[in-house]
């Protein structure tokens, strides 16, 4: 059999007084979910351990079977990953928000998110900026990128120049430790930043954004140094092919990380105006060639970071769109669907919480339990109970009979 794993990003929230003291997922109405939940049996997950907030990165490790406490080596290598950028070992990968400064002050960390001549003044920092070390950049989605330095004597041991708020100046990157290769990488990052500073300032392409009423694209943030980490492939660990339809970067580097293939999708965007019909096709496309498919939807966690849950429900229904199209073209008994969050995102705090988020098994042999609505309260009171991300995989491979026994 089949697998179908669809994690709708930041999926958990928390009772909203101006919807009625329930949450996104209770408020709104949403029948191929609650069809999901029916027909299946639920539960709720800790992405990581009951009350603790999980990264997208971590938690896609969690759900994809590995401990991250054993084996996370930092962000900044996935997503450099994620957008296209060739790492070996050894290499150091970096987080890149372009952000607005003004006065030596953050007035805002993503520069409005108009990615409006990103692409041209991440060419301008290939070709004009020169370190002591060879170095990779590349921009992402939004106004987002992803930096890579190359070379010997570099550590990841090094501190964020995000502040991670705006009204505030950036911090300077600190070595987090005593060595000689963590001073060097802090000081190369200190210097990569004040050159395209310097050279992003004064760019035409601000200009233009400032003429056009958005904020300048002047700075450069940089976060979460990151190492390969030391995990095996799915192919490796189980024997199955696995394929990924993800349009955020992070989320692709994991993937290709434990060997996923990626697709691409055409109107695939990782933003609201992604395109639901044609990720739900292409997923039910890829079990023609792969055992397992995982399918990412991240706009119910940008909902959340923007405090809008309006907004949230109706990516939800998007969601909801998708589950839909999946479930009428495929049968229970040739391909098991898991449906589950990486993370709580609740739109009164606008970040990720420690709350754990439901799941939904269909397909196969599964125990139909009594719950009929997909959400955070009901979902608890299923078949499942209480479990943790690391049981998705090996619940997803005994249902398709593809998971060997542990002993005689």
């Amino acid at each position: 059999m089949k697998m179908i794993l669809i994690i709708s990003d930041g999926i958990g929230d928390a009772p909203i007084s101006k919807l009625q003291s329930k949450t996104p997922l209770e408020y709104g109405s949403f029948p191929s979910l609650d069809r999901l939940a029916r027909e299946g049996i639920t539960g709720i997950m800790d992405p990581l351990r009951p009350g603790i907030p999980a990264g997208s990165d971590t938690a896609h490790i969690s759900l994809l079977g590995e401990n991250p406490y054993s084996v996370y080596k930092g962000r900044g290598f996935l997503e450099a990953l994620g957008v296209g950028l060739e790492l070996e070992d050894g290499d150091i990968g970096f987080r890149v928000n372009f952000a607005t400064l003004k006065n030596g002050i953050v007035i805002d960390r993503r520069a409005g998110r108009a990615p409006d001549g990103i692409h041209e003044l991440a060419d301008e920092i290939n070709n004009s900026i020169t370190l002591d070390v060879p170095f990779l950049f590349k921009e992402a989605t939004g106004t987002r990128a992803a930096l890579v330095l190359k070379g010997d004597g570099l550590s990841s041991n090094i501190s964020d120049s995000d502040p991670h708020s705006t009204d505030v100046r950036p911090l300077e990157v600190k070595p987090l430790d005593s060595s000689r290769e963590a001073a060097f990488t802090a000081e190369l990052i200190n210097d990569f930043i004040s050159k395209t500073h310097m050279l992003l300032n004064d760019h035409k392409i601000n200009s233009k954004r400032i003429g056009q009423d958005m904020l300048p694209s002047n700075y450069l943030l940089v976060r979460g140094a990151g190492v390969r980490p030391p995990v095996l492939t799915l192919k490796e660990r189980y024997g199955i092919s696995a394929a990924c339809i993800a349009a955020t970067a992070l989320i692709r580097g994991v993937a290709k990380c434990y060997g996923f293939d990626i697709l691409e999708v055409e109107g695939m965007t990782g933003e609201y105006n992604t395109n639901e019909e044609n990720k739900a096709k292409a997923t039910i496309k890829a079990l023609d060639s792969y055992d397992f498919v995982f399918m990412h939807f991240k706009p119910t966690d940008t909902a959340s970071h923007d405090g809008d849950p309006l907004m949230k429900i109706k990516m939800l229904k998007k969601l909801d769109r998708i589950v839909g199209i999946i479930l009428d073209k495929l049968s229970p008994d040739d391909v098991i669907i898991a449906l589950t969050g990486d993370h709580s995102s609740p739109c009164s705090i606008k970040d990720h919480s420690g709350e754990p988020v439901p799941v939904a098994l269909w397909g196969g042999r599964v125990r139909i339990d009594d719950v009929s609505c997909f959400d955070e309260r009901i979902c608890a009171k299923g078949g499942l109970g209480r479990i943790n991300a690391t049981d998705i995989i090996p619940m997803l491979l005994n249902q398709a009979n593809r998971i060997k026994k542990f002993g005689a």
